[in-house]
């Protein structure tokens, strides 16, 4: 696999990264994404099933949805940017039974990149997004 040396990185990667990675991401109803964030951008791709939200919380502090799906008259789109370093989440939408997904990670995902969102620590951050940060954490 080819990959960025790490003196071609930004200063916040500890070490050499793939140049991208990519996985399917399977969400089934009752079931979500936990708020977590990344060092790289992550796009992601509607492939199947029912539209699901995404929802990430950008470096100003503003809570920003996207719709990933298929319907542009319900402004669903087919792929979204997750910016990099960005508390992010996902969702089905009541009703919905499942969603087939994929992100794409560039320079490529490495779990030393990734942390897990505390649900008392993004509580404290942002208690006025509260209702969507006890939602999708644990």
């Amino acid at each position: 696999m080819e990959s960025f040396g790490h003196e071609g990185l930004p200063e916040r990667f500890s070490g050499a990264r793939a140049f991208s990675t990519g996985i399917y991401f399977l969400l089934k109803k009752g079931h979500f994404s936990a708020f977590h964030k990344i060092k790289s951008d992550e796009m992601w791709h509607f492939y199947e099933g029912y539209p699901m939200e995404i929802c990430y919380i950008d470096s100003d502090g503003t809570l920003n949805f996207i719709k990933l799906g298929r319907d542009f008259e319900k402004d669903e789109v087919f792929q979204a940017v997750v910016p990099a370093n960005c508390w992010f989440g996902s969702y089905l939408p009541e009703n919905s039974d499942y969603a087939l997904v994929g992100c794409t990670v560039s320079p490529g995902f490495d779990f030393e990149d990734f942390e897990m969102a505390e649900r008392d620590e993004l509580l404290k951050l942002y208690p006025e997004f509260s209702d969507i940060i006890l939602k999708l954490t644990h």
